[in-house]
């Protein structure tokens, strides 16, 4: 077995608390995640996500589709399919970004 260091770091209470939910939810522990991103900035050789001061002019929340109808289901779908054609789309770690600020994961 490798050598073990300890890391000791602070970190707002809010934060951590909704990180420990979140890596609970994804079958994790906070040293397990620190790990993975350690190891996944080392394989990279880079911050492993884009850091940015861009802020987004246009903000749409997310749509609730617990009530809506079939008709305005299908709408919404139908509007989407046609953003993918377009081209007008997102990346996979940006929509997951959004969902995780938007509820606070």
């Amino acid at each position: 077995m490798s050598d073990l260091a300890n890391v000791s770091f602070r970190i707002d209470k809010e934060l951590k608390s909704k990180a420990d939910a979140l890596f609970s939810v994804l079958g994790l522990n906070m040293t397990t995640a620190f790990n993975i991103f350690l190891r996944q900035s080392v394989r990279e050789g880079r911050i492993p996500f884009d850091i940015s001061a861009n802020v987004p002019n246009a903000y749409t929340p997310l749509k609730d589709i617990s009530n809506m109808s079939e008709a305005e289901l299908n709408s919404e779908l139908e509007k989407g399919y046609n953003n993918m054609l377009e081209g007008k789309t997102k990346s996979a770690s940006e929509v997951f970004d959004r969902i995780h600020r938007e509820y606070k994961l």
